[in-house]
């Protein structure tokens, strides 16, 4: 990574400052797995990462983790670091922790015992069920229901675009048990794989391989003690553990795009067009100005929210918002400019701007696509307008 400058911003401890260097230097180091078997190379991502001992920034110090709390700056931190060099470890760190978080944030002592040091370690992999076919960014559409009969909950109903669907050691699953009308009758609870009654029905390819699937509940049967939170209160675990995570895509999306700067810069230097540097060229200096800018203003947003959700206010919904708004966009628009300083060969399997831009479309749409993040923003700053 060229510039570190960043890390001088006063957005940050000690901690994380020696957080990022040595986990980039574990990283420069790491042959890191790209086989035709994404689901082997997530196991072994997930693996290697617990061994390594950075996956204890997923969950709280309690049960294994680094910090008295899920410490987001830290978790972004590492989020773009791995972006920086894998897509695929990016997406094996966030995932154990996104997975997890609702029992991190809301589970019983019992539920962090059990699940949360397997995950700091490796040992469990995490997913988080929450979307379905008609109930995506609309979640209080939700249609999976629990309900209790004798002393367990039955669960019916299906989860689609589920990451980690097909691997993962438990789900942290999000159902209508009827307690109020839309998303106030929501409830969340943890499920493991091997119960009977959950299936994988399908799995999805991405333009970005990644383990995702759907999922089917067919009087899955679990304990009411699985239960995460009270009853009633699914929306309140989905949005907060969100409100957690959102920062993190943009700390994903901001590797993603530094990485494609780093990149262009060493191509144009290299790249010799008319008897001179490809960078030599005005127009290649404003592609260049542009992509330095869109990074530096991802950071800040970033990190702002970051920050403000580690040391200022419990809630940072407006502040998350606008971090994965513009951090994915800007990213988008940074890896496109590399593409095309690149020429043909950025758009050439194997080459890194072309893997990156199949590794940033998704972020612009999972855990709540831009358009999504408009409206909370706008509805956020009205909220704080009105008298």
């Amino acid at each position: 990574m060229a510039d570190k400058s960043y890390l001088a911003w006063p957005f940050f401890d000690n901690c994380h400052r020696d957080l990022q260097r040595d986990l980039f230097a574990w990283c420069e180091a790491q042959a890191f797995p790209h086989s035709d078997n994404v689901d082997e190379d997530c196991r072994a991502l997930v693996s290697s990462l617990g061994a390594a001992g950075w996956l204890r920034h997923c969950v709280p110090q309690q049960w294994g983790g680094a910090s008295a709390k899920l410490d987001v700056r830290s978790i972004a931190l590492c989020r773009e670091s791995l972006g920086y060099f894998s897509g695929l470890a990016d997406f094996s760190f966030a995932m154990q922790g996104l997975g997890s978080g609702a029992i991190s944030l809301f589970g019983s002592g019992e539920q962090r015992a059990h699940y949360l040091p397997k995950v700091a370690n490796g040992q469990f992999i995490s997913a988080f069920a929450l979307s379905e076919a008609e109930a995506g960014s609309d979640v209080a559409a939700m249609a999976t229901s629990a309900q209790v009969i004798g002393d367990e909950y039955v669960i019916n109903g299906e989860k689609t675009w589920i990451s980690n669907g097909g691997i993962a050691d438990f789900y942290c699953v999000f159902a209508r048990t009827g307690d109020a009308p839309g998303a106030r009758g929501l409830s969340a609870f943890v499920v493991d794989s091997a119960n009977p009654g959950l299936k994988i029905k399908s799995r999805i390819d991405t333009i970005a391989p990644h383990p995702l699937a759907t999922i089917s509940f067919d009087d899955c049967c679990i304990p009411l003690s699985s239960r995460i939170g009270d009853s009633g209160d699914g929306f309140k675990v989905a949005m907060a553990t969100l409100d957690v995570f959102r920062t993190s895509v943009a700390a994903a999306a901001l590797g993603f795009a530094r990485r494609a700067l780093d990149a262009a810069i060493h191509h144009t230097n290299n790249r010799q067009l008319f008897g001179a540097p490809l960078s030599a060229l005005q127009m290649t200096e404003a592609s260049i100005a542009e992509m330095a800018t869109d990074v530096d203003a991802s950071a800040l947003l970033v990190y702002r929210s970051a920050w403000a959700k580690d040391c200022h206010q419990e809630r940072v919904t407006r502040e998350a918002a606008m971090a994965k708004l513009f951090a994915t966009e800007a990213a988008q628009r940074v890896i496109d400019k590399a593409v095309q300083l690149f020429g043909g060969s950025g758009v050439t399997k194997g080459n890194i701007a072309e893997s990156l831009y199949r590794e940033i479309r998704a972020l612009r749409i999972y855990e709540g696509a831009s358009e999504v993040q408009k409206v909370i923003i706008a509805r956020q700053t009205y909220s704080g307008a009105r008298p």
